[in-house]
């Protein structure tokens, strides 16, 4: 009995941090409308190279609308395929991302009446001259958003889908070869083209398919009625089309927004050397630190509990290490940012990740720690009973010193994995060093270089982990028994 209740505290404070959490993430402002968008789909929504702010043509058409209900937007931003379920878990209010108007979508949201309209195109490597219709694709390979219309139309029309994150991914897996085709909105690929003068690709064809894009809100919302109006009123007074100019035409000179100047290469890098430094030092190192340090104190008590002699003890220390051990680090993010808001459990996203990440590490440590005490031999315990100490004594001035030196190079490894599984965050809206990465990517198609360099980053910070991780060694040394 006396070890099944460390077991139930940690349980109970990990359910306790997610209530607070939740409780805490509940308090609106309705002077705001908090509209979700991926920040990486230029020209919809992306971040300005020289500036670093969120814009493009859906950021400012949200922010005009906003205005004109005599509100104020917010922008959270999310992966595309996270978008719809982040707006189930009420992350936000409205998605404003190129969400074409579809049935489906239609049945299960409240969608607004349209602020862009496109035609379905394919798109093709320009020496490419065998696809030039839609039935054309059949037997080929597109790229494609997993929850986009256009991913329907192209597995309609038999095409093997190669599913990837957006817009940006599928036109550089296009420009590599690795696919055929990739079929999307005539206004994206038109933008693309004006932007970066890409003569690599072409328009192979149209899918005879009209688009609407529209601002997508939870079923009922009874902000849809005045989106609408807002909409209305910015077609009648020109703002739509003086948008629409600055982002999607391909000469934009007379526009008030003043166009950037590309930058080179190594200019891309060298400016986002330090955003991508502060993400790491602000966002990814103090949320491995503490995840990693919360997941040591689960592990220790989970691994205690595994070597029990109360069989009811062990045995759910054995299922939890199952289920952790057994389960993607993915689908446990997902779990509790996305589905505990289905039981009135809402997490914020640095909570949520750092709840995720210690339950993970204290599935994978218990086993490490569990291994190291059950490696220090049997005699020292019972030297340390025959002196009179009793199993507390014996495990904190005895076996958890020796343990410690035995459990090093294992608890280090799970840190250095730990490390690099918080890139994972960015799908739960947590903006850390690889999400930074791909925030200054998305504009510029410039991926391998801003990649590469977050993986320096990555790599830096690992390296010194293992640096540290000898010194350990070396000081803990002296424990060892001889």
């Amino acid at each position: 009995m006396r070890a099944i209740v460390p077991l139930l505290v940690v349980l109970m404070a990990a359910l306790g941090l997610l209530t607070a959490c939740s409780s805490s993430a509940d308090s609106g402002d309705s002077d705001v409308i908090r509209f979700g968008t991926e920040g990486t789909y230029s020209p919809f929504s992306f971040h300005d190279p020289a500036t670093g702010e969120l814009t493009g043509y859906d950021v400012d058409v949200a922010k005009a609308v906003a205005a004109k209900m005599g509100k104020r937007a917010e922008f959270v931003e999310a992966p595309w395929d996270s978008l719809f379920a982040a707006l189930g878990a009420d992350r936000f209010d409205v998605v404003a991302n190129q969400v074409t108007i579809t049935p489906e979508r239609e049945a299960k949201y409240s969608m607004s009446i349209p602020y862009a309209i496109g035609e379905g195109v394919i798109v093709t490597r320009a020496d490419d001259s065998s696809i030039t219709s839609l039935d054309d694709l059949k037997g080929r390979t597109s790229a494609q958003s997993a929850t986009s219309n256009w991913t329907d139309v192209a597995t309609e029309a038999g095409a093997r889908v190669e599913t990837v994150e957006g817009f940006a991914q599928a036109i550089t897996l296009l420009r590599q070869g690795r696919v055929d085709a990739t079929v999307n909105d005539s206004l994206s690929v038109y933008a693309y083209l004006a932007e970066t003068g890409d003569t690599s690709v072409k328009i192979a064809a149209k899918t005879g398919e009209r688009s609407e894009s529209a601002f997508a809100a939870p079923r009922g919302s009874p902000l849809t009625a005045d989106i609408n109006k807002a909409i209305e009123a910015l077609q009648a007074d020109g703002t739509l089309t003086e948008i629409s100019q600055r982002y999607l035409k391909t000469d934009a000179s007379g526009s008030a927004a003043k166009p950037v100047e590309p930058q080179s290469t190594w200019d891309l890098v060298r400016s986002n050397l330090w955003p991508m430094a502060k993400a790491t030092v602000t966002t990814t190192i103090p949320l491995a630190a503490i995840s990693f340090v919360i997941g040591l104190v689960i592990a220790l008590v989970v691994a205690l509990a595994r070597l029990s002699e109360k069989r009811g003890v062990a045995w759910l220390a054995r299922v939890y290490i199952s289920i952790i051990r057994g389960t993607p680090l993915l689908v446990q993010l997902f779990i509790i940012f996305y589905a505990l808001p289905e039981i009135g459990i809402k997490v914020e996203p640095f909570p949520a990740a750092i709840v995720a990440f210690s339950l993970n590490v204290g599935g994978y440590a218990a086993e490490i720690i569990r291994a190291a005490i059950i490696s220090v031999p049997s005699g020292q315990t019972e030297a340390a009973q025959t002196i009179g100490m009793n199993y507390a004594t014996t495990m904190r001035r005895i076996i958890l010193p020796q343990a410690a030196r035995i459990a090093v190079p294992g608890l280090s490894n799970t840190l250095i994995s730990l490390v690099k599984d918080t890139s994972l965050a960015s799908v739960i809206l947590v903006t850390e060093l690889f999400r930074t990465a791909q925030i200054a990517a998305a504009p510029t198609f410039e991926f391998l270089p801003l990649y590469v360099t977050a993986a320096v980053y990555y790599w830096v910070v690992c390296l010194v982990l293992s640096m540290l991780q000898g010194r350990l060694e070396l000081r803990l040394g002296r424990f060892i028994a001889s």
